[in-house]
């Protein structure tokens, strides 16, 4: 019990540690809890941890080797950074037209849990850190048999979850101080940290491969 408890606690402090540094998914909860509410960060994250069960799997399966592989690293870097590039891009364009109306509820919400998963996936640094670190750990909650894996991954998934509910809760309830002007310079300069994500984490991990 007393392991299965140490598994627990040293994977959310980890993964807490990990999540409280900005990252693109950070900007994109902040800027889509402008648009959305509270409910943005927890649904991101629900994406998010889709994928981070899937690559679990994966390593689990022994195929830390091929998503570590050079060519596969220079993919995901290119891809990401063209998606957070793309996105900016986006966010750029309709600054001129963006506007708050608070009694329109977006439609789409399901659309954050696939931009969760997309926005870890195009950060080359989070597969590259869950092939390394993260397979480490999981390996050594593994000696503990089912139980210390489910553990390690409900405490880093955990910890994810109330950061980036605190982050929406916080953004959220600062929504009444919004106007258009403020909006726009809010998702303004989420667009620029999204431009830098591009080139700093998306292909800069392509320069640092050659």
């Amino acid at each position: 019990m007393i392991t299965l408890l140490t598994l627990f606690l040293t994977s959310f402090s980890i993964a807490f540690s990990g999540a409280i540094m900005p990252g693109p998914l950070l900007t994109i909860t902040i800027s889509e809890t402008a648009k959305r509410g509270n409910s943005a960060g927890p649904l991101l994250i629900i994406g998010h941890s889709i994928l981070e069960l899937v690559l679990v799997i994966i390593l689990l399966l022994g195929l830390a080797p091929m998503i570590t592989n050079d060519m596969v690293v220079t993919v995901i870097g290119l891809a990401g950074g063209s998606i957070m590039l793309g996105m900016a891009v986006s966010m750029f364009r309709s600054l001129p037209s963006l506007t708050i109306n608070w009694n329109t509820r977006e439609q789409a919400t399901g659309n954050l849990i696939v931009t969760g998963a997309v926005m870890s996936l195009a950060n080359p640094y989070w597969t590259i850190w869950w092939a390394t670190i993260g397979l480490g750990y999981i390996l050594h909650s593994r000696e503990a048999g089912l139980p210390g894996v489910l553990l390690f991954f409900v405490g880093h998934i955990l910890a994810d979850f109330v950061w980036y509910s605190i982050i929406s809760v916080s953004v959220g309830k600062g929504r009444h101080l919004l106007n258009d002007t403020v909006y726009r310079v809010i998702i303004g300069i989420c667009a620029v940290f999204l431009v830098f994500f591009a080139f700093f984490l998306g292909f800069g991990v392509v320069f640092k491969s050659f």
